[in-house]
């Protein structure tokens, strides 16, 4: 996997851009590392456990944590803390961007929860945003 060079937390666009040897380069929105938080709080004990995040689309980064050499743990405004994202994993989030921000609406209209991407509901992503995504129910 490659090795991050540069990470920077940009508030006022609400995204986390992360550099790496490779040359890639991922903005990540807060919202969408939220949603997709490593911790057992979001994914559960085991796979059909995962918990649906609801309500994060104002969600904002108010610090960011080393965890060794290998991550960083960010605390969230809504108070969540208990995430560790390991470089790869953040690597993973950046490649797999488009297909897990589609998954993710597709999950909250199924649960009755409408997306307000300005999108029609189905419509396909030609890429990812940067701060969308659901809070209210319909």
């Amino acid at each position: 996997m490659p090795n991050p060079t540069n990470i920077t937390v940009h508030q006022k666009s609400g995204v986390l851009e992360i550099a790496y040897d490779d040359g890639q380069v991922f903005s990540l929105p807060f919202e969408y590392l939220r949603v997709y938080s490593p911790s057992a709080e979001v994914k559960g004990h085991g796979p059909g456990q995962e918990v649906l995040q609801v309500g994060k689309r104002e969600v904002g980064v108010v610090a960011l944590e080393p965890v060794g050499n290998y991550g960083v743990q960010p605390t969230f405004s809504d108070g969540h803390n208990t995430g560790i994202y390991t470089w790869d994993y953040l690597y993973q989030l950046g490649t797999s961007q488009v297909r897990l921000w589609a998954d993710y609406l597709a999950q909250l209209h199924a649960a009755g929860f409408e997306g307000d991407s300005g999108r029609a509901p189905g419509a396909v992503l030609a890429s990812a945003p940067t701060r969308h995504g659901c809070g209210h129910k319909h």
